[in-house]
């Protein structure tokens, strides 16, 4: 599956793979498979970052 939303909303913040990457306490190669969709994104990580950007978890899985 693939992520745009992700990128999206990381850009929109000004902020970097690594800023986004140390908010999860992930490396930033991890980080950038998810964006591209080169692996699933686990929940827990989608919950923290739809309360990071102050949005739903639907609408970064691009469900909204």
């Amino acid at each position: 599956m693939y992520y745009p939303r992700l990128r999206d909303m990381r850009e929109d913040a000004d902020k970097t793979q690594k800023e986004i990457a140390a908010l999860l306490g992930i490396d930033q190669r991890v980080y950038s498979t998810y964006e591209t969709g080169k692996r699933e994104i686990p929940s827990r990580y989608l919950i923290v970052l739809a309360d990071y950007y102050h949005t739903s978890v639907d609408y970064l899985l691009g469900r909204v």
